[in-house]
């Protein structure tokens, strides 16, 4: 049997590389756990989905719990078959005016989901929220702290973005709020539920797993390209030692 040529170690290389780039591309698109829509009108009803593709540190996710920030005083979790969902409460320390124009003493601070059985390392899960974003948030940047809990250790996904606009290690899901719509509250059905909103999300949520697809393949597309190429030098070589 023939030694193995030094251009044929340089074509299996090339095309291991390649390959490498082609499967790290998915895993690099769902590195956080993301908060679609990313944008959002003020004083309307704003359906936010909430995904992950991963575990932490490959161990199978059992919850998630989410942080609502303080300025938002109705919240209204779907209902997601093979979880259990919590909504924790918190006392306002003075009441105040709720979506309809009615007093509230009490907010959701956190929702809480958790799976009945783990999802496992490297498949995606999302669940979707509902809330009221007040007139007064306007222009902000609202962050939605995730954390993911798991059979072996957790994730706090809580850090914002550094003074010079760098991401961090574990960004906090969040979403910038536009100014209100001409026509004032974005009130939905009699139950308070406002399909347009929910469709808007799913919009974007489809638009941004497609362009998440895209990255995919265009990575993979890359990583096979390295690979042909390598197999291409290699022949060349091997050829060029014949003559």
């Amino acid at each position: 049997m023939r030694p193995i040529t030094r251009s044929a170690t340089l074509a299996a290389s090339a095309l291991g590389a390649g390959a490498l780039l082609a499967l790290a591309a998915p895993v690099a698109a769902h590195a956080h756990v993301v908060v679609t829509p990313g944008e959002a009108a003020a004083a309307s009803y704003t359906v936010l989905e909430f995904a992950s593709g991963h575990g932490c540190d490959e161990s199978p996710t059992t919850s998630f719990t989410v942080d609502i920030p303080e300025q938002i005083l109705s919240v209204t979790p779907n209902l997601k078959e093979g979880w259990t969902i919590e909504k924790v409460m918190e006392q306002l320390d003075e009441p105040a005016e709720g979506a309809h124009g009615t007093q509230v003493t009490e907010r959701v601070a956190q929702v809480v989901y958790t799976a009945s059985t783990p999802i496992p390392d490297g498949y995606r899960d999302s669940f979707k929220v509902q809330v009221f974003l007040p007139e007064e948030v306007a222009g902000e940047r609202l962050e939605f702290p995730v954390l993911q809990s798991c059979v072996e250790g957790e994730t706090n996904w809580n850090e914002s973005p550094g003074a010079d606009g760098a991401e961090p290690d574990h960004p906090a899901p969040a979403i910038v709020v536009g100014e209100a719509a001409a026509d004032g509250h974005g009130h939905g059905d009699d139950d308070g539920h406002d399909d347009s909103a929910e469709t808007a999300s799913a919009t974007s949520a489809a638009a941004a797993d497609a362009s998440v697809d895209v990255l995919a393949r265009v990575v993979g597309i890359a990583g096979l390209a390295v690979g042909v190429v390598g197999v291409v030098i290699a022949l060349a070589a091997r050829r060029a030692r014949k003559a």
